[in-house]
């Protein structure tokens, strides 16, 4: 079996999200939960940024109910990564978010994790429905 892994053409946005000092960990590499906040910063601003996501008023939220990491390269400070993001199933009140962490410049991801929302009204916290100016912006990320 063949593990073809994505490329960067692969995903519907790029994002750049700079590293931080306080990103890296004791060994010199960026930590890695902070992949994991750097796929939480790329879902969520381009929802914020396509108007769909306001964090203190959005009647409807996505509550992260799954996610993962496969590392294949580290990432340092100073760094600009840019964050490959697609959406790989989108369903009536969840998403599966794929992202791709790159280095400037290069092809190949140095990591590849996955994000799965499930919309919850923001009071019950009980699944609803996607909102539909929300699964337009969406179905624009579906590769």
């Amino acid at each position: 079996m063949t593990d073809t892994l994505p490329h960067r053409e692969d995903f519907a946005v790029i994002r750049p999200i700079p590293t931080r000092l306080e990103d890296l960990d004791v060994y010199g590499h960026v930590n890695n939960v902070v992949y994991y906040s750097l796929f939480d910063t790329a879902v969520n601003a381009q929802l914020i940024e396509a108007g769909v996501l306001d964090m203190t008023t959005s009647p409807v939220i996505g509550l992260v109910v799954e996610t993962g990491c496969r590392f294949l390269a580290s990432l340092s400070f100073p760094e600009t990564v840019e964050a490959g993001l697609r959406v790989t199933t989108l369903g009536s009140s969840s998403v599966r978010y794929e992202i791709g962490l790159f280095q400037v410049g290069r092809v190949d991801p140095a990591a590849l994790g996955h994000f799965v929302h499930v919309y919850v009204d923001r009071e019950t916290r009980r699944p609803t429905p996607i909102p539909e100016a929300t699964r337009l912006v969406l179905q624009a990320l579906t590769v």
